[in-house]
């Protein structure tokens, strides 16, 4: 298919959005991203030795964090409309820095904030990379290499790599997710056609219609006393009152740099992080790719998917310095509700990034909305990361299947990008460390942390061979999609581009993206 039709297939569909519609998607967007905010806190803040009350306080903070790095991902980024938030890529090096065995304050509360701080210096050392990386102009010179082949394997694992926070998040509690999932596709997928009036409204508003009836259903198995004598793991996942955020939270807070403290340094601690951030930058490359489809954005000139690596690596230094204890990068769900809704809107993110701020310093209704049983987020990570993974298969439309090298390039990157990963985290399962094993923790983790990520191994594996087996020839270049691309190196060179990348505030004149 052409790019222009592809194009214009998309555009057909989307629709000018704004006001109380708009309002409504953006705290859509904002409900969707609440999932991957609230449990990197929940599985980390514990081992840290923090109780409710500082769990509270930290999802607050990634909240207002992310909210302000959407903002300026899509003012000054990409300006795609990108949700930037917290990232599981980052779970692993805090972990080892919880595990470091540097810590041993008996007071729960001191201990914890000697974690987070550690974990703020580590992040705030790790920003360098990508902010090097990208506003040097040096990850343009390395994303001009890229090809329809070679974002095919990256953008789908970076969907499609995440199975493991689908179904297995629903199957903790498969009498609340599973109906989550029959009831989301059924307002999606099933309802818009069969009522063609409520087209627009059960398409572009079925997570709030599924959530609604979901979590009211749960609260009624609650409170009728269904999980009365159940095991601790069972009242955790099904029950709507066990999450202990409400009576935590402070009415009003609003998160300030540096709350826990002066950050602390540790050389090898910040060299692992800094893996993780590079493991996030590919990995946000392929979701910028997905972003870029369902927005209905011509091709991202290289420069500016550099430019918005470099706003990428300010959000990690914001995480740093107001002490998320986690990084930041584009959030693949949001990614995914964008295909869903049909409405790729850089209005309505930028409203969602309002509910972010607005319900992090509002702490008890934002706590509200964080309560939602996990296994209810769990069944929206599976439509939406399958969506995140459908896009990157879109792009074989650029490619010629009927070539042997394509088909080689394409199985094997896909392949090694899901059995590599997997090998890793059996490992790790089974003997509680990854197949590096030494008595450096921080060394472990820049090896062992890139391997574990299937987006990361396929979109290496994909891009080397891409460019390095045999590519001379116009036939190869067209079997790569290559052509397709050409006319978008710079956004000069096609009108369309000036429409979805320039700067605002004629900033585009001092920081050309070319």
């Amino acid at each position: 298919m052409h790019y222009d039709v592809r194009r214009k297939f998309y555009t057909g569909r989307l629709q000018w959005i704004c006001g109380a519609e708009a309002i409504l998607l953006g705290f859509q967007h904002y409900l969707v991203m609440l999932g991957t905010t609230v449990i990197i806190p929940t599985v980390l803040v514990p081992q840290m030795g923090g109780g409710n009350e500082e769990k509270a306080k930290v999802i607050q903070t990634l909240l207002f964090v992310a909210g302000l790095n959407t903002l300026l991902q899509t003012s000054f980024g990409t300006r795609l409309p990108a949700v930037i938030g917290g990232s599981y890529t980052f779970v692993a090096p805090t972990i080892s820095i919880i595990l470091s065995g540097r810590w041993s304050d008996p007071d729960p509360e001191s201990r914890f904030k000697k974690i987070m701080r550690a974990t703020q210096g580590a992040l705030i050392v790790a920003s360098t990379i990508q902010i090097v990386l990208g506003f040097s102009g040096l990850w343009r010179n390395v994303a001009r290499f890229l090809s329809p082949l070679s974002v095919v394997p990256l953008a789908s694992l970076a969907g499609f790599g995440l199975y493991e926070f689908g179904f297995p998040g629903v199957a903790k509690c498969v009498e609340i997710g599973l109906p989550q999932l029959i009831i989301l596709i059924l307002f999606s997928q099933y309802l818009v056609h069969l009522i063609p009036p409520g087209k627009n409204i059960f398409g572009r508003f079925a997570v709030i219609f599924s959530v609604a009836i979901v979590w009211l259903y749960a609260f009624l198995l609650t409170v009728g006393g269904a999980y009365n004598g159940k095991s601790p793991r069972t009242q955790t996942s099904c029950r709507t009152d066990r999450s202990g955020l409400v009576g935590a939270a402070p009415w009003i807070r609003v998160p300030y740099p540096f709350q826990w403290g002066a950050p602390s340094f540790d050389a090898g601690e910040a060299f692992a992080m800094m893996t993780a951030a590079f493991v996030a930058l590919v990995e946000s490359t392929g979701a910028f790719f997905a972003v870029q489809r369902y927005a209905s954005a011509t091709h991202m000139p290289a420069s500016v998917l550099s430019r918005g690596v470099g706003w990428q690596g300010v959000a990690i230094l914001l995480s740093g310095l107001f002490g998320t204890g986690n990084g930041s990068s584009v959030s693949i769900e949001n990614a995914g509700l964008l295909a869903m809704t049909r409405v790729g809107s850089r209005r309505v993110v930028q409203i969602s990034a309002g509910f972010m701020i607005f319900f992090s310093i509002l702490g008890k209704f934002g706590a509200v909305f964080a309560s939602i049983p996990a296994p209810i987020v769990a069944a929206l990570y599976c439509l939406f990361f399958a969506y995140v993974g459908a896009a990157g298969l879109s792009f074989l439309q650029f490619c010629n299947l009927n070539s042997f090298r394509t088909k080689f390039i394409l199985g094997f990157s896909i392949f090694m990008g899901l059995s590599v990963p997997q090998y890793f985290n059996e490992y790790t399962a089974i003997r509680g460390f990854g197949p590096v094993h030494t008595s450096g923790r921080w060394f472990n983790d820049i090896v062992n942390v890139p391997f574990s990520s299937e987006a990361f191994v396929a979109g290496i594996v994909a891009y080397f061979l891409d460019n390095t087996l045999h590519k001379k020839g116009p036939q190869t270049r067209k079997d790569r999609g290559k052509q397709w691309w050409d006319k978008f190196r710079s956004f000069k060179t096609d009108p369309r581009s000036d429409e979805f990348y320039s700067l605002p505030f004629k900033l585009n004149k001092y920081f050309p993206s070319m």
